[in-house]
């Protein structure tokens, strides 16, 4: 695995506080990838600091939402020849000494995306609302897969060349929320889709796009999604 071309995708907004320490250690616990920033509209100095550490960094336009950072980093590693994408958030909530975890896990698998999952080793406890979003679209991925996905919702991920390569086109990734919609889109395009356990700590200085009241607007968006896939394997 370290001989293939590896390469972090970081979709950030505005997390000048902890991206100077997430590059660094992104450096230290995988030296054999390559780092691509995804600025998606950031207002503050997250992009200086990133071309401060050294690494690639695409400026999207404006904030066009996580999805659409990440898809801009499928087609920049599809474009450039790369092996595997391991994508992370900027706000140093994914421990990446975690890492190995997930290339072990897509070599003894046989995946081709490895899901890093929070919930596989003890300690981390989200709040509430999230808990209840985790538990019901883990549900909906039992179903409709037959796996136990128990972190759906996990940015911390490993895809190989194929997966990547299918999320980079077109309409085959969300703009948003890429969650459990995207593992169920996955199955049935037949990839295998697996998990590893991972550390994960919280961020207290930034509000998830799970806090306050966005978990109901996610809870909505994401049952549209899902629906959309579902109707979309009877059409086929």
């Amino acid at each position: 695995m370290a001989r293939k071309r590896h390469l972090i995708v970081i979709p950030a907004l505005n997390e000048e506080k902890t991206i100077g320490t997430v590059i660094r250690n992104a450096k230290e616990y995988a030296p054999y990838a390559d780092i691509l920033l995804i600025n998606d509209g950031s207002t503050d100095n997250t992009a200086a600091i990133a071309r401060q550490e050294g690494v690639r960094v695409i400026d999207l336009p404006f904030n066009l939402g996580y999805g659409a950072a990440l898809q801009t980093g499928f087609r920049f590693a599809e474009r450039h020849g790369y092996d595997f994408v391991i994508t992370m958030d900027a706000d140093g909530q994914h421990v990446l000494s975690s890492v190995e975890n997930l290339l072990a896990a897509m070599e003894h698998e046989a995946a081709d995306v490895v899901i890093g999952s929070r919930f596989l080793k003890e300690g981390y406890r989200p709040g509430i609302p999230r808990a209840i979003g985790i538990w019901l679209f883990s549900k909906i991925a039992k179903m409709y897969t037959g796996a136990t996905i128990t972190d759906p919702t996990s940015g911390f991920q490993l895809l190989n060349r194929k997966a990547f390569s299918y999320l980079s086109q077109g309409d085959n990734y969300p703009l948003d929320y890429p969650d459990v919609n995207i593992i169920m889109a996955l199955h049935r395009k037949k990839f295998r889709v697996v998990e590893a356990p991972v550390i994960m700590v919280k961020s207290p200085d930034k509000k998830s796009m799970h806090s306050g009241l966005r978990p109901v607007l996610y809870v909505i968006k994401m049952t549209l999604a899902v629906i959309m896939v579902m109707m979309g394997r009877e059409r086929e």
